[in-house]
């Protein structure tokens, strides 16, 4: 089997930084400084910015993302945003980041039927998936990871396989290397994107795996993204505070598109 050329992408995550008057401005800087036809690039910013951005991309090339939806596609639901309500406004939307885990308790299933609203709404979704140092301590990365994927879509082995959308995009986030000082190599995204696409494998076909591209999320910066980027399985970045600095991002996208053009003239 010929391996599939897959997306360069960068998808920058502002988190609950700038307001609607400061973000459109960012936003165009940013966009003018990556300007790299080989390279996806998104931009998530908040809800309350999200029509600032995409007033402020319109015609840049880079697209806009949500940081999350709600799992159902409307009811009463005081203060959520559902995934219909996003359509003309985001084109990506970001589901079961680490901190949506961790801070509001997201399941696995619950991600999973976020996910299927972004996909039933025309979202192309960014699953994240990763392990705290815990189960890396112990051995068991991989193990929690293949589980967060069975759990988000829906393979459990009792039935056909899962129906894997070919919109989907993986980051995987080692949460014990964001923000604590430990760092992660490249080596440990590599092998975990092995794992990752093995999960997918086992869950839907080997073609679909090696499809879906794999991001890496965790901490990253334009000085050591390299090191991710020269692996082959890894093909982007979710970028989180660095993507609120133009010259960090300046960094990143060029570093991804060496890669994209390496990529392309060797297929």
């Amino acid at each position: 089997m010929t391996a599939p050329l897959r997306p360069v992408i960068v998808a920058g995550n502002w988190k609950m930084h700038t307001v609607p008057a400061e973000a459109g401005e960012l936003a165009r800087v940013i966009a003018a400084r990556t300007v790299d036809p080989l390279v996806v690039r998104v931009i998530c910013p908040p809800f309350v910015a999200l029509r600032a951005v995409r007033d402020a991309l319109e015609g840049t090339g880079v697209a806009v993302g949500a940081q999350n939806i709600h799992h159902e596609p409307a009811g009463a639901y005081t203060g959520e945003v559902s995934a219909p309500m996003l359509v003309g406004l985001a084109e990506w939307v970001i589901v079961g980041h680490s901190e949506r885990r961790r801070d509001a308790g997201e399941t696995d299933a619950l991600i999973g039927a976020k996910l299927r609203r972004a996909v039933e709404a025309g979202l192309r979704p960014i699953l994240c998936v990763g392990e705290q140092l815990a189960d890396r301590e112990s051995g068991r990365q991989e193990d929690v990871v293949r589980a967060q994927l069975r759990g988000a879509l829906g393979g459990d082995g009792d039935g056909g396989p899962a129906a894997i959308p070919g919109s989907l995009v993986i980051a995987y986030e080692p949460v014990w290397a964001i923000g604590t000082g430990r760092t992660a190599r490249g080596t440990d995204a590599a092998a975990m994107a092995d794992a990752i696409r093995a999960t997918l494998a086992e869950l839907a076909t080997a073609e679909r795996a090696e499809s879906i591209p794999v991001l890496y999320g965790g901490s990253v910066t334009a000085g050591a993204i390299g090191e991710f980027l020269a692996e082959p399985a890894i093909d982007g970045a979710l970028v989180g505070g660095a993507s609120l600095k133009p010259d960090e991002m300046a960094g990143i996208v060029g570093r991804a598109g060496v890669t994209a053009a390496a990529r392309a003239a060797a297929a």
